[in-house]
């Protein structure tokens, strides 16, 4: 073989695979799904039962806006189940923080909705897990189409967050009776709590500084009629900004309904209002 040959053949050697078509990245076969893994560790590997017909989940399929979802759980014990709804997990599986909140239901609350608005930062599942007077599990969930939410901005500017801090608001209102049948217990009432706190995630920019801004959340709120705890929740950074919950129950003719919220930094905000006996 010549020498020219020979370094001819050596060229086409070092160029034909990079002139070659590079192969196709190869495909996951299964996307990440990192529900088992919460399973393990936000409920201990407990064992869960289909919730259908017992617990429900609302959500947009896609969110508006990511920052701000809605979501509504609904308890549907059918007559006859001597059992009540002791608890209620919100998980939203693809968030930095899964766990969106825990909410204890008073044992003579009989609450059966309970609506809030929370951040989801990617396409996702939600799960919602009851926990039953019995001590069993039971899970459903829905898919939500939203990205972002965990790293929004704050609608509200930083100084008009802090003059608003821990401001509470009570709406009450009455069953209209047309959404009487929905399985509510007799007597449910409605009522919403507002509270205006920043609730920054921690995943958020200044937009002046371009540094993240440290989480500060509400991560406490209990609300009682007199003494009787009607509902408690324990929340994280996936609680959107001023968090509102609303909810129905059954009142025991208490005068008064208490709040209380605590956030990360220590603060203890705390307001009651006299019952309303029409409602609004």
């Amino acid at each position: 073989m010549s020498g020219t040959r020979l370094i001819s053949l050596l060229i086409a050697c070092f160029l034909l695979p990079l002139l070659s078509p590079l192969p196709a990245p190869a495909e996951s076969s299964t996307a990440y799904d990192p529900w088992p893994g919460l399973v393990q560790d936000i409920f201990n590997s407990r064992t869960m039962k289909d919730g259908t017909g017992l617990i429900a989940i609302e959500m947009p399929a896609r969110a508006e806006d990511a920052a701000v979802v809605p979501v509504t759980l609904h308890t549907m014990l059918p007559g006859g189940d001597t059992r009540r709804v002791s608890s209620i997990t919100l998980v939203i599986d693809q968030n930095p923080s899964p766990l969106a909140a825990r909410f204890e239901l008073g044992r003579d609350a009989a609450i059966s909705d309970i609506s809030t608005r929370v951040r989801v930062n990617s396409y996702t599942d939600v799960h919602a897990v009851a926990e039953l007077s019995d001590g069993q599990l039971y899970m459903v969930k829905t898919y939500v189409k939203a990205s972002g939410g965990c790293a929004a901005p704050a609608a509200k500017n930083p100084e008009e967050a802090k003059a608003r801090l821990g401001q509470m608001r009570l709406r009450q209102f009455a069953r209209s009776s047309e959404k009487s049948g929905e399985g509510l217990a007799s007597g449910a009432r409605e009522a919403q709590i507002m509270i205006g706190h920043p609730n920054n995630s921690g995943l958020q920019m200044d937009q002046l500084t371009q540094l993240y801004i440290p989480a500060f959340f509400i991560n406490e709120i209990h609300i009682w009629q007199d003494d009787s705890l009607v509902l408690a929740m324990e929340g994280g950074i996936s609680i959107s900004e001023d968090p509102n919950i609303r909810f129905t129950y059954v009142p025991n003719g208490a005068k008064r309904i208490r709040v209380e919220a605590k956030d990360t930094d220590g603060h203890v905000f705390q307001n009651d209002w006299k019952v309303e006996g029409s409602g609004i």
